[in-house]
């Protein structure tokens, strides 16, 4: 129920501001305007917005499928508190996949970023630890979790060190680091439930 009112937030002020530029230049994630500005807020609206169509359709795609099957485990792990870690999953991955970007560009005026992918790879790296044989599809191929996953981090830290494309490479792999350790930091035994999948051990 949570993922689907994050789903629909986020795209109704996706809509709104694409035919507004002042609330999607208020919203962004601007780390000069929030050191010298002190506007901590973008470091968690930014991911309200999005670039176009395309790029907003894509995370909420995502989101729809990987976010529901991991609120209902959260439930499942954590009974009553599970809403909540889930929020903080989402929360936690906004954050902590622009906090490289944000040291890096403490100074420079012109640097910002916008989108959900930092939160929705936090989301579906929770997804890999928890279902490795789980089946995602790239491009329509499809292949196991644990392969997309090592996959998608190389591409990802290859393509930040090499940037160059106005997409944040470097938020989605922290994105992903996050999607795993969190969930492993409140329940330490999904590293022995990952590796039993795996290899049948443990």
């Amino acid at each position: 129920m949570v993922n689907y009112i994050i789903l629909g937030i986020t795209t109704i002020v996706s809509i709104w501001a694409f035919s507004r530029p002042d609330i999607f230049d208020w919203l962004k994630f601007s780390p000069y305007a929030i050191k010298h500005s002190r506007q901590g807020w973008r470091f968690f609206s930014y991911a309200l917005i999005h670039a176009n169509w395309p790029h907003l359709l894509i995370n909420m795609f995502v989101l729809f499928f990987f976010g529901r099957f991991i609120e209902n485990v959260f439930v499942q792990l954590f009974g009553g508190k599970g809403i909540l870690f889930f929020i903080l999953l989402y929360a936690g991955g906004v954050l902590f996949s622009v906090l490289f970007e944000y040291r890096k560009n403490l100074n420079n005026y012109y640097y910002g970023a916008v989108g959900a992918s930092g939160a929705v790879s936090a989301i579906v790296f929770s997804y890999i630890l928890i279902n490795p044989l789980g089946t995602i599809y790239l491009y329509f191929l499809p292949m196991p979790a644990i392969v997309f996953g090592i996959l998608y981090l190389i591409y990802s830290a290859y393509m930040a060190k090499k940037a160059g494309d106005n997409v944040g490479h470097s938020a989605h792999f922290w994105g992903s680091v996050f999607g795993v350790a969190y969930p492993l930091i409140l329940e330490p035994r999904l590293a022995g439930h990952f590796f039993s999948t795996l290899f049948g051990v443990f």
